[in-house]
């Protein structure tokens, strides 16, 4: 009787940790807009997981987050740097759209492929969408930050250390999420 009772019981412990752990992954690591994110990963030829990194960092996946510096929506994008890039993909720019998470995300990936591809690295393209790209320049251009004029051994902005960081936290565990996703969609 103590023998089955003590199983029910280590059953019932393992299924309300397990029930835990599922809220907590989903809390702190939402699977929103994965079709979208699917989509423009292929458009624009990233990785769906570093998209919803950069999303989770910037918004937490918020489609109607608004920075005191006014970037905007799950990507966070400046309305500046979001016209731009409406511009580059030749569509018209509504900048009251940006906080509609379809729009952002097109933008948003769009505007991260391009900076991956402008400076030939991930890290670097991460930097930028966060410091700006003119800062990642002037970074690469120091001696103190950059030997080579091609990689970082140092970044200047804590914000931009700490961004990096969560983004790639953020990216161990989508990776898992996405590569589950892409298998079961064969």
């Amino acid at each position: 009787m103590k023998t089955t009772f003590s199983l029910i019981s280590l059953a019932a412990v393992t299924i309300m940790l397990m029930f835990c752990l599922s809220c907590f992954y989903s809390y702190f690591y939402p699977m929103k807009f994965c079709q979208q994110i699917t989509t423009y990963s292929q458009q624009f030829g990233l990785d769906g997981a570093l998209i919803a990194s950069v999303v989770n960092a910037e918004s937490s996946f918020d489609e109607n987050a608004k920075s005191s510096k006014g970037a905007v929506g799950l990507m966070q994008l400046m309305p500046s740097t979001a016209k731009w890039v409406a511009e580059k993909l030749g569509e018209e720019f509504h900048e009251e759209k940006l906080c509609q998470g379809q729009y952002n995300l097109k933008l948003g990936s769009f505007y991260l492929a391009y900076l991956i591809k402008s400076f030939g690295d991930e890290k670097l393209g991460l930097c930028a969408y966060n410091a700006g790209p003119k800062n990642v320049r002037l970074w690469l251009e120091n001696s103190k930050y950059s030997q080579d004029g091609k990689s970082l051994l140092v970044i200047p902005f804590e914000e931009t250390r700490q961004y990096l960081n969560k983004v790639y936290k953020n990216y161990n565990y989508y990776s898992k999420k996405y590569k589950a996703l892409e298998t079961a969609s064969r």
